[in-house]
């Protein structure tokens, strides 16, 4: 195959790519986006194997990995993609650092000619130290969302703080520049000043998503796909390989593009999430939460209220995604809409543990697209709404966001307190990730249903019929 047929397709796979970004902007065409991202992989895949050579432990590795994706996707539940992206995002950034391994041991099995050349050196200091950040990052994320934090510290869902933490990493990256340019100027392969510099990047990883807290981890989800996109165009020029390098940059610009959105979402500036955070444990309870009181009910008074009511409004979250009742909040919906009211669900950005997380689990349920509104299209409609269900949510509704002092001041939010009644349905009491209190819970025309969601909805689907 020649230069130009190969260079051909390439075009042809990135441009199903950006065809694959742009059906994942709405769910009615997130499918065919998906089935571009496919085709284009399959085959950039497909021509890339075209020339190499040694075709054997290629194919062998792609079927280790495949089977070991095949069994992990189909053992892995809905709550635990978040931890699952995260994981995906480590293994991009080791990738990058062992192919700038490879490259700094033998430059001339990748087309580098010795001595190495300052831009090849540079091209590998750049994707190490994003590859070992993104690696180390996007771990420390995975023991995060997994609730890895009860057996090790720095897994801890809230902010992992000490004094001096700032400066420390600031010193950190300052030293990992300059044995990054002990590496860039060294004459020989320069391995002591390169294993310093990785080594530094690795620990910076840690460093900088240990003190995000909980309430932040949508953001840091994208922000690491955003690393892992850069990562993989730094292994794209390392090899010298122009689909990687596009491939990788949309994933990249596409991720902080995302993060910026999110950051929107949460009032945040980007820096803030990434040189602080804020949160306490999930599963903490507000302080002065057990002197207050609030007005509890039975599935069978939720099941009476939404039957009579004209219209109603789900605010899905990660309590739903959790009790896995998405189906069953499809079929009471359904049946409510049969009785003639208005069913509708509002999303917002940051609900559950990554962007578009209930998104995902809506669309698994097959709730239809036209039910489904994002904050700022259904916000204004709160205030004219008999019944405002929340399902698992809490950090999103609270009414502290509209408070100034409130850790979470600023923060858009779903406006479920205007709405005529409100009902939430929670396990307990328990603080949301932010670790924060919920005014909404406590109001005269709040009733709390408590109880696994799936459980309570198939109650009141069953006192519906």
């Amino acid at each position: 195959m020649t230069g130009n047929q190969l260079a051909l397709w390439y075009l042809v796979a990135s441009v199903l790519f950006i065809l694959a970004l742009k059906g994942l902007s709405s769910p009615t065409s997130a499918r065919r986006g998906n089935l571009f991202g496919i085709i284009g992989m399959l085959i950039a895949v497909a021509f890339t194997m075209a020339i190499v050579k040694n075709h054997t432990l290629i194919v062998l590795a792609i079927v280790i990995g495949g089977t070991i994706g095949a069994v992990v996707a189909r053992r892995v539940e809905m709550t635990q993609m978040p931890e699952l992206v995260a994981a995906m995002h480590s293994l991009v950034g080791m990738a990058a650092v062992l192919i700038a391994i490879g490259a700094v041991n033998n430059p001339a099995a990748f087309g580098i000619h010795e001595p190495m050349p300052a831009g090849n050196r540079l091209e590998l200091f750049i994707g190490t130290f994003v590859g070992a950040v993104t690696f180390s990052g996007s771990i420390i994320a995975f023991g995060k969302l997994a609730g890895l934090g009860k057996h090790f510290r720095l897994f801890s869902s809230a902010p992992v703080v000490f004094p001096g933490q700032h400066l420390v990493n600031l010193v950190l990256a300052l030293a990992m520049i300059g044995f990054g340019i002990g590496f860039f100027l060294a004459d020989d392969k320069g391995w002591m000043p390169f294993a310093v510099m990785t080594a530094i990047a690795f620990l910076l990883g840690v460093l900088i998503i240990i003190p995000i807290g909980g309430a932040d981890m949508p953001v840091v989800i994208s922000m690491l796909n955003s690393y892992s996109g850069w990562a993989a165009a730094g292994i794209g020029f390392s090899l010298g390989n122009t689909m990687l390098i596009i491939a990788g940059s949309l994933v990249g610009s596409s991720g902080a593009i995302l993060s910026y959105i999110m950051c929107r979402a949460m009032n945040r500036s980007f820096f803030s999430v990434i040189l602080g955070g804020f949160g306490a444990a999930e599963g903490t309870t507000a302080a002065d939460a057990a002197q207050k009181q609030v007005k509890s009910g039975s599935a069978e008074d939720l099941a009476f209220l939404l039957a009579n009511a004209e219209s109603v409004l789900i605010v899905p979250g990660y309590g739903l995604a959790v009790a896995r009742a998405q189906h069953a909040v499809k079929e009471m919906a359904q049946k409510l809409i049969e009785k003639g009211v208005q069913v509708r669900y509002a999303i917002h950005p940051v609900a559950g543990r990554m962007p578009g997380h209930m998104n995902v689990l809506l669309a698994e349920a097959e709730v239809p697209y036209d039910q489904v509104f994002e904050m700022e299209d259904i916000n204004n409609e709160f205030g004219t709404t008999d019944i405002a269900l929340i399902l698992g949510a809490n950090d999103v509704v609270n009414p502290l966001a509209l408070e100034k002092g409130s850790a979470i001041y600023g923060m858009p939010i779903l406006e479920a307190h205007k709405a005529r009644t409100v009902v939430v349905n929670k396990r307990s009491m328990a603080a949301g990730y932010a670790g924060l209190d919920n005014p909404l819970f406590y109001m005269d025309k709040t009733m709390m249903v408590f109880g696994d969601a799936k459980k309570v909805i198939e109650d009141v689907v069953k006192a519906l019929d």
